[in-house]
């Protein structure tokens, strides 16, 4: 691959998606392993919990019908707990109060991308810390405008975009996509848009295919 052609990989994820939250710290580990590999990355919406209300349900609530009991999730929670904090994250599954919606959460991803220099990423991440490690209600517009306006966005100018329906149709597109294309598991990579690896794979696996792919990709150029 070269820099005027690099090897596009489209991230399929949502950001209340734990393993999401995993597989982003994975795949960033696995891309500076391959300094010598040309790369575009994109970040794609998955709406994992799609029956969720736009202004979210109590976390408990969100636990009983998804898992059958808050107590029943423990167990889970321990294990995503576990992995996190082997890639140096923070999980605290206690510290989460709220279910958001996530349409909001990804129109400000989408936003970022387009019009804050390509902080798409800087974005999620913040949003994945909010929720996941400091038990942030992402469904609170507050909360979405220090959000955008810690990684540089204009708070005033998101505010106004988050009280209209601006991209909501688009956002709910792309995760139809998705789910169209047969994902329904995440978060899923999709390399050189041909390619598709599922779930938060080691950073070693990762790194591996994407070389793989990407001398595939230039042999045939």
């Amino acid at each position: 691959m070269s820099a005027a052609n690099p090897l596009q990989i489209d991230i399929v994820s949502d950001v209340v998606c734990p393993w999401c939250y995993i597989g982003k710290r994975r795949i960033e580990d696995a891309l500076a392993q391959l300094k010598d590999v040309p790369v575009e990355v994109h970040w794609r919406p998955f709406f994992l919990n799609p029956w969720v209300p736009r202004e979210g349900i109590d976390r408990d609530k969100y636990l009983q019908t998804k898992f059958g009991s808050v107590e029943a999730y423990k167990g889970i929670a321990g294990r995503v707990g576990a992995a996190a904090a082997e890639e140096g994250l923070e999980y605290n599954s206690d510290m989460m109060k709220r279910q958001p919606n996530t349409i909001d959460s990804h129109r400000l991803i989408h936003w970022a991308e387009a019009e804050a220099e390509g902080r798409a990423a800087a974005m999620k991440q913040r949003l994945m810390e909010l929720y996941f490690r400091d038990g942030g209600d992402l469904t609170n517009i507050d909360v979405l405008v220090q959000a955008a306006a810690d990684i540089g966005m204009n708070p005033d100018v998101v505010r106004q975009r988050l009280g209209t329906d601006e991209d909501v149709d688009l956002i709910s597109a792309q995760a139809k996509a998705a789910s169209d294309k047969g994902i329904s598991g995440v978060p899923t990579f999709i390399l050189g848009n041909k390619y598709a690896i599922s779930g938060a794979q080691p950073a070693d696996q990762l790194a591996r295919a994407i070389r793989q792919v990407a001398a595939e990709m230039d042999a045939k150029t």
